[in-house]
């Protein structure tokens, strides 16, 4: 079993006591950031954060029951805030996280370079990548190679709407010229790979974007309603079903790769024996897998440790 949680107040008060230290002995100072000082890690005490929502829970409970078959004693860790877990995963108070390789890209350039430097995330797995990791080397950090898991951004209209105009991709919404409203997150006005890309990529009229959030319960009952017709989500989305609502397929590839990546602190957890552990989800975890995992947690109420374990079970990398 994992040991319990260390609360987000915890680490920011770790953070204030211990931060010169442990940038000092577990990860490159900053100046030597730039070039890889260090080889790497293999700490048999590792600390595996969790961003706090369900599907990162989940992989982190994974990681840990992974490493841990493997020999490590782990702790999870959750933190809501990327602003505050990254400069924990980079000093060596976290060890391993699970990542979203276009977002976490992004987010480092944009720290790096500043916030209007341009997005270093593309629909491309390979490149995204490439950026990444020269991001997180100088860092200290060592992303891991992607496995087939997918989270990005998709969008869903009702079973009905999609039989009754014969849709399966974004390409056939924007040839029916049907007007669309979106049920998505205020800053859908402007992000590229929102309403923006949907006009340019795809040809679809979209005439007002009805601000209900990102996948929310709101968002798809405006869709399942009839008030609006397409609704912002995710790859991973577990509800859908229950709203009568389908996926169109991305099939100009609008959306980033934001493939699941296990990030680890060089220092601490950059053995290869700590690879070959988190390396075995990549061999059967799908995107349709980490959905139902997520809709386990969240509609059925099962506990996220129960649901890792038992998927790790029964997929042969835990024994029975």
């Amino acid at each position: 079993m994992t040991s319990p949680r260390v609360s987000a107040a915890a680490l920011v008060l770790l953070l204030a006591a211990s931060v010169t230290v442990a940038a000092c002995a577990e990860g490159p100072s900053l100046e030597e950031r730039g070039e890889v000082t260090a080889a790497p890690g293999g700490s048999r005490d590792l600390t595996v954060g969790s961003a706090g929502f369900t599907e990162s829970d989940l992989l982190a409970r994974m990681y840990a029951l992974l490493l841990q078959e493997a020999g490590y004693r782990t702790k999870i860790l959750s933190v809501t805030n990327r602003e505050l877990y990254e400069p924990a995963l980079e000093s060596g108070q976290i060890d391993v996280v699970p990542e979203y390789a276009a977002t976490f890209a992004d987010w480092l350039n944009a720290k790096v370079n500043g916030p209007d430097a341009p997005t270093v995330g593309s629909p491309d797995p390979t490149a995204t990548m490439t950026a990444l990791r020269a991001l997180a080397t100088p860092r200290g950090l060592t992303v891991l190679d992607p496995g087939r898991a997918v989270d990005q951004n998709a969008f869903a209209v009702t079973a009905a709407f999609a039989a009754e105009h014969r849709l399966r991709t974004l390409s056939d919404l924007g040839a029916t010229g049907l007007p669309v409203r979106l049920a998505a997150g205020d800053e859908c006005v402007q992000r590229p790979y929102c309403a923006p890309g949907l006009k340019k990529v795809y040809g679809i009229d979209v005439t007002a974007v009805d601000p209900q959030g990102v996948g929310t319960t709101q968002a798809k009952q405006a869709v399942q309603s009839g008030r609006d017709q397409l609704v912002l989500t995710t790859t991973t989305d577990a509800t859908l079903d229950d709203f009568g609502l389908v996926l169109l397929d991305d099939d100009r590839q609008l959306q980033n790769a934001d493939h699941i990546v296990p990030v680890v602190n060089r220092a601490r957890a950059g053995s290869a024996a700590v690879t070959e552990a988190l390396g075995l989800l990549n061999t059967v975890l799908t995107t349709a897998d980490l959905a139902e995992l997520n809709e386990q947690v969240d509609s059925w109420r099962r506990l996220p440790e129960d649901v890792a374990r038992n998927y790790l079970t029964g997929k042969g990398l835990l024994p029975d």
